[in-house]
């Protein structure tokens, strides 16, 4: 992990550090959680590092599974959904090239820091490095709702990846720093010049925000994660290494994955939260020459 951290810029390792912090900090207040296919309600024994881990990887596992047996389970909403993604990037294709020239533009007046920053965050490494933090956080200290977002964080991330790694290499799309066009394609290329479609610093840093994110309600710190997922993305237009088509698809691409996962381990119910009841009592006092509030524990 220090091998890790080196790598990175001073900024990306505050953007890391705050990530996991914030959701180490805010988790870290809900109570105890039990998970039932241990049985750890009728023995009254809490499971190991060992068995969580076992029982984490296989939430993993089928987590993954899900990802790429739903398509043969989709209903009609799901269509739709799959329908609207398909428009959006037709719309969006109409505009690639005056978008490449808008943000390739602009990348001179950002600095160097931010872009660098949002080049290492989409990267594998670093990201795998702050969701490998954020499930050993919660495996650690064996709580149970940083180990789901780390579950979630790490199959989400994994099934994102092996999906657009081979749709760059089937698609074979040439990039716009290539000056082939955004119609241009090399099908089962393995140049890296032809592996814009779609984009994968975009699904990866992405992904990793929106799953975060979803596990918060205030709507300004869900705003500032997605944000910092979206930092990426916008680099990369900026590099001219995509197409707008590449990182709308991509973050599409996050958004569906993200939250097809999360209402699987929801649905099967593999982290139940329980959160602790609040055992004070308040009662009113009167009495002879007072008035009072009383709580009782």
């Amino acid at each position: 992990m220090i091998q890790i951290f080196i790598t990175m810029s001073t900024t990306s390792l505050l953007i890391s550090i705050l990530l996991v912090f914030v959701s180490y900090t805010i988790h870290s207040q809900n109570s105890e959680k039990t998970i039932d296919s241990l049985n750890t309600e009728k023995t009254q024994l809490k499971p190991t590092t060992l068995q969580l881990l076992k029982y984490d990887g296989l939430s993993i596992y089928k987590g993954i599974k899900n990802t790429y047996t739903r398509p043969f389970k989709w209903k009609k909403k799901d269509w739709i959904t799959f329908g609207g993604i398909l428009a959006g990037t037709g719309i969006l294709l109409t505009v690639d090239k005056p978008a490449n020239t808008y943000f390739t533009e602009q990348s001179d007046e950002i600095p160097n820091g931010i872009k660098e920053t949002g080049f290492r965050f989409g990267k594998p490494l670093l990201n795998y490095g702050l969701t490998t933090s954020v499930y050993a956080i919660g495996l650690f200290t064996k709580n149970e709702n940083i180990r789901k977002t780390g579950v979630l964080l790490i199959a989400s991330a994994t099934a994102g990846g092996l999906i657009q790694t081979v749709s760059k290499t089937l698609a074979g799309r040439a990039r716009p720093n290539t000056g082939k066009g955004n119609l241009s394609f090399h099908f089962w290329s393995d140049e890296p010049g032809f592996h814009s479609f779609p984009s994968g610093h975009s699904i990866l840093s992405f992904t990793t925000a929106y799953a975060i994110g979803k596990q918060f309600n205030n709507p300004y710190l869900k705003g500032g994660i997605y944000a910092i997922g979206l930092l990426s993305p916008v680099s990369r237009l900026w590099a001219g290494a995509h197409w707008l088509t590449d990182v709308g698809l991509g973050i599409a691409i996050s958004i569906v994955i993200v939250d097809g996962i999360d209402n699987y381990l929801k649905k099967t119910e593999r982290y139940v939260y329980q959160h602790k009841q609040n055992k004070i009592k308040w009662n009113l006092k009167l009495g002879a020459g007072q008035i009072g509030v009383v709580g009782r524990f």
